[in-house]
Order: C-alpha cells, then sequence, then structure tokens
C-alpha cells in the first residue's frame, strides 16, 4: 500500500555506488578514462564526416547522426555519474532530475530508432545493391533520421512528464546512478499502474519491435553473404556483422531488462551494472565498432590529418 504521509521533495540523492566505498576511486578513474575515450572517438566521428563530402552518403550521415546522440548521452549520464563517484552521494535538484531523465530517455529512444534504421540501410545496400540508390534515396534518409529524432523527442516528454506528476514520498535517496525512470517511480505515491501499462507497451514499441527487425535484417544479410563468391570478403563481413550485433545486442539487451519492468525484482546493484552497459559501454564501442575500423573512415581521417598538417608547415 502506497504511504499516504507524504513528505515534499525539491531534491534526490543519488547514492551510486557508495555501498562500496573502497571501490569509489579506481571506478572514478576508469569511468573518467572511458568518458574521455568516448568524447574524442565520437567527436572524431563527427568532424571526419562533417568535413568529408565523399562520406555525405546515408551510411556514414547515419554514423553521424549516432555518433551526435552517443557524445549528448554520455554528456548527460558521465558528469553526474563521476560527481558521484568522487562525492560518494550528491544532491540533484528536482529540475535536474527531470532534466536528466528527458535526456535519457530522448537519447534513448533516439538511438534505438536510428540502429534500425542503420540496419535497413545495410539490408539495403548487402541484399538489394543494384536498387539501392531508390531504395535509400535522400527522402527516405531524411525521413528514418527525422523519425528517430521526434520519437525520442515524443517519448522523452510524455514519460518523463508523467513520471514527475506524481507526489514523490521520502526518503529521497536514490540507490542508482542517474535519474533514470524505474529508479525515480520506486518514489511515487500513487497508483502507477496505468503508467507501468505505457512504459511495458512503449518498450516493446520503442525497444523490442526494432531490435527483432536488427535481427531479422542481419539474418538477410548473413545468407546474401553466404552467396558471395570471396572467401576474404565473407570473412569481412561477417566480422562486421557479428560487431554489429555485439553492440546491438549489449544496447538493446540491458534496457530491455531495465525499462520492459519499471518495478522488476532485480537488486539496485544489478540494475547499476546493467544501466552502465548502454549509459557508458555502447557509447564507447559504437565509435570502434561502426567507424574507426572501417577503411573509408581511415581514409578519410588520414586526408585529414594530412591536409591539417600540410597547411601547417605551409
Amino acid at each position: 500500500m502506497k504511504r499516504q504521509n507524504q513528505s515534499s521533495v525539491f531534491e534526490f540523492i543519488l547514492l551510486g555506488f557508495s555501498t562500496f566505498p573502497e571501490l569509489q576511486e579506481q571506478l572514478f578513474g576508469v569511468f573518467l578514462v572511458i568518458y574521455l575515450v568516448t568524447l574524442m572517438g565520437n567527436a572524431i566521428i563527427i568532424v571526419v564526416i562533417s568535413l568529408d563530402k565523399s562520406l555525405h552518403v546515408p551510411m556514414y550521415l547515419f554514423l553521424l547522426n549516432l555518433s551526435v546522440v552517443e557524445v549528448s548521452f554520455s554528456a548527460v549520464t558521465m558528469p553526474e555519474m563521476l560527481v558521484v563517484l568522487s562525492m560518494e552521494k550528491t544532491v540533484m535538484s528536482f529540475a535536474s532530475c527531470f532534466a536528466q531523465m528527458y535526456f535519457i530517455l530522448l537519447f534513448g529512444v533516439t538511438e534505438c530508432f536510428l540502429l534500425g534504421a542503420m540496419a535497413y540501410d545495410r539490408f539495403a545496400a548487402i541484399c538489394h545493391p543494384l536498387n539501392y540508390p531508390v531504395i535509400m534515396n535522400k527522402r527516405v534518409f531524411m525521413t528514418l533520421v527525422t523519425f528517430s529524432w521526434v520519437s525520442g523527442i515524443i517519448g522523452a516528454t510524455v514519460e518523463a512528464t508523467w513520471v514527475f506528476s506524481f507526489p514523490f514520498c521520502g526518503p529521497k535517496e536514490i540507490n542508482h546512478l542517474s535519474c533514470e525512470t524505474p529508479a525515480v517511480l520506486d518514489f511515487a505515491c500513487a497508483n502507477t499502474f496505468l503508467f507501468e501499462i505505457y512504459a511495458f507497451t512503449s518498450t516493446i514499441l520503442i525497444v523490442v519491435i526494432p531490435f527483432l527487425l536488427i535481427l531479422l535484417s542481419y539474418i538477410r544479410i548473413l545468407f546474401a553473404i553466404l552467396k558471395m563468391p570471396s572467401t576474404t570478403g565473407r570473412q569481412k563481413a561477417f566480422s562486421t556483422c557479428a560487431s554489429h550485433l555485439t553492440s546491438v545486442t549489449l544496447f538493446f539487451g540491458t534496457a530491455n531488462v531495465n525499462y520492459l519492468q519499471p518495478k522488476s525484482g532485480y537488486s539496485p546493484e544489478t540494475k547499476k551494472v546493467m544501466s552502465l552497459a548502454y549509459s557508458l559501454l555502447t557509447p564507447l564501442l559504437n565509435p570502434l565498432i561502426y567507424s574507426l575500423c572501417n577503411s573509408e573512415m581511415k581514409r578519410a581521417l588520414m586526408k585529414l590529418l594530412q591536409r591539417k598538417v600540410f597547411l601547417h608547415v605551409v
């Protein structure tokens, strides 16, 4: 039964990993390095694709959007996470917690649809190479990108506003790394049944269905790869698909577990570890998996560096 003796909550206290104080310093160093590498890797992708006109094609423009999402997602979650680790716990105002939840949802939903669009793009390029320019023309590309961002904005607005419309009871300590929906919802002093139905349904539509479509796309891609005459080409394509699927599974799998059941029976520590997969590891791995190991990206990066060195010498 929900508590009726409600205390007006104007701030929240994030506990982070305060239950393991002996690990705080080490975790701070590891997370800081990961954050800086994530920013640098994604920033390189954004700059290289923006400046090299030969990369202004759907595949790389999708990557550009994905890197913008990853940088933004990291900027929303990591600084506060580092503060929590340096102070063992930190106080967030009601408005700051709402803003963090809003942007986590915005960039999370946008990434789900972008990854789906990228899988569709690869499916069209590999399985229907002759019709690819028609299937993925400029209008289709802009529609997919716009749909991804608009879906993120709508999803974040609805969910964050709904969560923060509930009255909250004390204590106000959030045993989590950030103001994510499941963690904050635990303090709601009202009947959240309708919201939980909405959360379950939206997770199915936003996370589960795109993941299944991505999986189906890659199955079709793998069948197309098997028909390739070149063994080297097959091995390279298999390696690329395996890397992509690893990243996608890591992101979608952990997001599913955390958001499919907002008040699930998982322990707070388990939820923290799972949230690190999509808030810490995915933004770090995506630049390496999708771009920096790509030969065209390497060529464009080297050309850009040579141009800068030449201009500096001149």
